[in-house]
């Protein structure tokens, strides 16, 4: 059983005709024929009825399409499995990274993946959170840094790469400068900057909002 035969012979049941089937597989009646007579012989029963110019799908052959169809198309998953492992050094993996994650980190982890796979190349896309859903959705990008507290939905595979403390930063002079760690309640009433795009923004607001804390948000900025 050769996947030409297999071709010819899905081409023949899609159009019931031989002479059309064979024009759409690029080659000669007579040789379609012949090669859809052998894959019959390999099976040992006739996929198609021959009646003068017409040709109809036997028994036999509506029970082995679908078989045929799932031959064929695992044939052209493989093939392209190998083509993109083939290019795998000239088609660069596309990355998207959130707004928010720290660049040195970034930088640190691309000079890590160079050092380890030399050769490879990736492109590097920054964007938001919605962003980033979209075009890992629409196929934009191969994969993202992302908040591990977005729902990442059913068809995409999640992995934990690093954790974070959550940090708050003063000037030196403030009257919380000096202390090893704060509560929450300490900073009721006062000014901070409000980074607009921060993924954690509504989870750190909808606490403050349970524990009566009230943050002035005197600087707002994306960044």
């Amino acid at each position: 059983m050769e996947m030409s035969q297999i071709r010819y012979a899905l081409a023949a049941a899609e159009v019931l005709n031989f002479t059309k089937a064979a024009a759409q597989c690029n080659v000669s009646q007579p040789a379609l024929t012949k090669a859809i007579k052998t894959l019959e012989a390999d099976l040992g029963a006739p996929l198609f009825h021959r009646e003068g110019r017409r040709v109809l799908l036997s028994d036999f052959g509506r029970t082995m399409l679908p078989h045929l169809q799932h031959i064929l198309d695992e044939t052209q998953v493989a093939r392209t499995l190998a083509d993109n492992f083939r290019l795998l050094n000239q088609v660069p993996v596309r990355l998207g990274v959130m707004s928010t994650v720290g660049h040195i980190r970034v930088s640190r982890f691309l000079a890590a993946f160079q050092h380890d796979y030399d050769g490879i190349e990736i492109a590097v896309t920054e964007a938001s959170v919605v962003e980033l859903r979209r075009a890992l959705d629409e196929g934009e990008i191969d994969l993202a840094v992302m908040n591990a507290l977005d729902d990442p939905g059913d068809g995409l595979h999640v992995q934990e790469l690093y954790e974070e403390r959550y940090l708050v930063i003063f000037p030196p002079e403030h009257r919380l400068a000096a202390l090893d760690a704060i509560k929450l309640s300490d900073l009721s009433g006062e000014p901070y900057v409000d980074r607009l795009a921060c993924e954690m923004r509504e989870m750190v607001m909808g606490v403050c909002g349970e524990l009566k804390v009230d943050l002035y948000a005197r600087f707002r900025s994306e960044r």
